[in-house]
């Protein structure tokens, strides 16, 4: 006799469908299990409040030129977990022509390294050790040097005659 025969009078679900629906249900939460983790790096990002630097007094405004000068200074920012107390050290090439003040990152565009302002024998440019990179005094790469873009560029305030620096925006030259 066939299995339907058989099963025709009986109610509730066949072997055959219960063994479907729990090997169905175990590899959906095992699937999903597995793409979690995935997703949630996806998203990430957009759930973050973001990490909002407080700008930071670098000194009086009259005690920078049109030659750029490295200041020194630290600033509160939380990474992941770890927030130090005296905050994180923070370097900035500070230049100011007429009322116009630049701020750039000394952070090299190619692997990272710190740029120094005329190394390497290099006249009114910014220069990388690392692998010899230059920028120009504005930020802005060197076309045929290893920098895949400009130096980036720090937010800045003027109050009460001291420059406030803040965090750092995509580069683009001046």
């Amino acid at each position: 006799m066939s299995e339907s025969k058989q099963t025709e009078g009986k109610p509730g679900i066949s072997r055959r469908r219960f063994l479907t629906y729990t090997i169905a249900s175990t590899a959906g939460f095992l699937g999903s299990t597995m793409l979690y983790p995935m997703v949630r790096f996806a998203i990430d990002p957009i759930l973050q409040k973001g990490t909002d630097t407080e700008f930071v007094d670098v000194g009086s405004v009259d005690e920078f030129t049109e030659r750029p000068k490295s200041v020194q200074f630290r600033i509160k920012r939380k990474d992941g977990w770890y927030e130090p107390e005296e905050g994180e050290s923070a370097t900035a090439w500070v230049s100011k022509k007429g009322d116009a003040i630049l701020a750039l990152s000394p952070i090299c565009k190619h692997l990272g390294c710190t740029v120094t302002w005329e190394g390497g024998g290099h006249l009114k440019q910014y220069y990388c050790p690392c692998h010899g990179g230059l920028y120009e005094e504005d930020g802005t790469n060197v076309p045929g040097t290893p920098p895949t873009g400009p130096l980036d560029q720090y937010a800045y305030r003027v109050e009460g005659g001291r420059l406030l620096l803040g965090p750092t925006q995509q580069g683009g030259g001046a």
